[in-house]
């Protein structure tokens, strides 16, 4: 029997995206900055004008595991890692939100064999999640993490066949050329074309 684990000895050649939400962006900076040191001190360059990192911002939580399921489906990412805060108000919005959000970033790993890390902080106040997107304890780390992690036990389970990048199990779609760098979408809709690779 062989067994299998993530290892961080490969982390430097890896490819990441960010999915973060623009909604409770004090939390999502602190969280997204907690990922970026760890990723930094693995061998990363987390630079958006580099060639590791893509950072794509959508306009809150719910709008991620969209945008994570294009992202994945591209094929260029050893794993995503999806930043945001749903925090509860008194309506039940948060629970729709929460649920929907978990489950869309759950089936996208599923159906495309990416690994797709769950870093949405669902919390009671502001105050928990600033407690955990902090100096003391940022769980941007604990993603970060994870996603090297997963890329690397994803890298052993899945090997390209040339040995060097993730192939994925889902080799439609294609990133947008018009998503740049720093993962910024086109001023209009009339200039996105969904064909472009």
């Amino acid at each position: 029997m062989t067994v299998f684990e993530g290892k961080f000895t490969q982390a430097a050649a890896y490819h990441f995206a960010f999915v973060i939400g623009r909604f409770n962006d004090l939390v999502t900076g602190k969280l997204l900055a907690g990922c970026q040191d760890c990723l930094q001190r693995h061998g990363i360059n987390v630079d958006p004008h580099g060639e590791q990192v893509d950072y794509v911002w959508v306009p809150g939580s719910f709008e991620v595991p969209m945008v994570a399921r294009q992202l994945a489906l591209s094929n260029r990412y050893h794993a995503i890692i999806c930043l945001g805060a749903v925090i509860r108000g008194q309506t039940p919005h948060f629970d729709y939100v929460a649920a929907e959000v978990s489950k869309g970033i759950a089936a996208t790993a599923l159906q495309t064999g990416v690994p797709i890390i769950f870093g949405i902080l669902t919390v009671d106040t502001l105050q928990q999640a600033l407690e955990r997107a902090g100096i003391k304890s940022n769980k941007g780390w604990d993603y970060a993490m994870n996603a090297l992690e997963m890329a690397s036990l994803m890298q052993q389970l899945h090997p390209s066949s040339d040995g060097s990048e993730y192939s994925g199990s889902s080799p439609q779609g294609a990133l947008p050329s018009q998503l740049d760098r720093a993962g910024v979408y086109p001023s209009t809709l009339k200039d996105f074309d969904p064909s472009a690779g």
